[in-house]
């Protein structure tokens, strides 16, 4: 469904849930992660039905993931870097108290 344009550019490898995925520089987290089949980011905290990016600008934020550690972060905004860690979410977001 979602295939890279065909001219080369430098690789990259990101970790999603623990598991390598090829990535290309300056390409989104959102883009790298499609690119490698996965269609779920989040599961919705009403009902728990798996998300993915829909707008691909940061407009409707159903592309959120963890980032090395920090939440929330938009996949289709961030920009991967070589041994970047992204976390699927699960549930409502952890507010700070």
């Amino acid at each position: 469904m979602f295939r890279r344009r065909p001219e080369a550019a430098p690789t990259l490898a990101i970790r999603v849930d623990g598991v390598a995925v090829p990535a290309r520089a300056g390409e989104s987290v959102a883009a790298a992660m499609l690119a490698a089949g996965l269609l779920r980011f989040r599961d919705a905290p009403a009902g728990g039905a798996p998300r993915g990016p829909y707008c691909m600008m940061g407009a409707c934020f159903d592309c959120l993931v963890t980032i090395d550690g920090v939440g929330n972060r938009q996949a289709c905004l961030e920009t991967v870097r070589e041994g970047m860690a992204v976390e699927t979410q699960s549930g409502p977001r952890a507010l700070a108290r």
